[in-house]
């Protein structure tokens, strides 16, 4: 289903830091592999906010990701996991969410994560979501069981109707991120959402400046001018970006280097907020 056999898996391990490293499909693997992806590969869109489609084939994404160090969204990041997951030899199949990080709005299902199935039991796989999201898989066998990661608490929550809710705590609340059904989605329902998210003028990713990294101690997020801090009892610190510091920004906090073409015209997309 996600075209693993076109993946130069030992390019992807590289690039996560898991080169060398023996691969079964087992319970061990899918925790390394998971946790080097959301480590080494930022989330950003600044594709779409250029102006560039956004490729969700394995080779261009393998190209783009792996080959070009950079990072992407949840379409790109997920299908690439996936890719490797099922070359490994794991069963994943894939979900479409919907975020609630935006308070009781009803949003559409645009976000998509993956559901990874070992020894008969489901894993939430995510590696697509950004700053806020799990750095290693979360169970979805035992609803409500919490699972730490690092300094941060995480649980998956059953809701009427079988609807299942990512929920991450900061300091003693609980926040809800995404819901999703069992429907399963497969690459094409992603193209399809990828249109709207890369395209559409209501789309949050269109117009604005986006990077994230889910770092152990602290979640790192640019949006648009702004660098905010997370950390895990909910205290957050932010502090402006100017258009002169951009670059230095996105190398030293997420480990971005862009083509000078492409980091030129970021630049000026920045600095025309000025």
């Amino acid at each position: 289903m996600w075209n693993g056999d076109e993946l130069d898996l030992d390019a992807y391990l590289a690039r996560i830091g898991l080169g060398g490293r023996e691969l079964r499909p087992d319970l061990g693997t899918l925790y390394a592999v998971h946790r080097a992806h959301t480590a080494a590969i930022p989330f950003e869109s600044l594709d779409v906010l250029l102006g560039r489609p956004v490729a969700l084939e394995v080779k261009a994404i393998e190209d783009k990701l792996v080959h070009g160090r950079r990072g992407g969204y949840c379409y790109e990041q997920n299908t690439l996991l996936a890719a490797a997951l099922e070359r490994i030899g794991f069963e994943v199949s894939g979900r479409g969410a919907r975020n609630r990080t935006r308070g009781d709005s009803l949003l559409a299902v645009t976000h998509a994560t993956l559901v990874v199935t070992v020894e008969g039991e489901p894993w939430l796989c995510d590696a697509g979501f950004g700053y806020q999201g799990p750095c290693e898989p979360v169970p979805l066998a035992r609803p409500g069981t919490e699972v730490r990661q690092g300094r941060w608490t995480y649980a998956v929550h059953e809701e009427e109707g079988g609807v299942l809710v990512l929920r991450i705590r900061r300091g003693d609340v609980w926040r809800d991120l995404y819901a999703f059904s069992p429907q399963q989605y497969h690459p094409v329902d992603y193209v399809v959402l990828n249109h709207y998210s890369s395209t559409h003028p209501r789309s949050s990713f269109v117009g604005r400046t986006l990077v994230q990294l889910p770092g152990d101690a602290v979640r790192t997020t640019l949006v648009g001018r702004e660098l905010t801090r997370l950390h895990p009892d909910g205290r957050t610190e932010r502090e402006p970006v100017a258009s002169d510091g951009l670059i230095d920004l996105l190398d030293r906090e997420f480990g971005l280097r862009l083509p000078e073409r492409d980091a030129a015209e970021l630049v000026r997309i920045h600095r025309s907020g000025d």
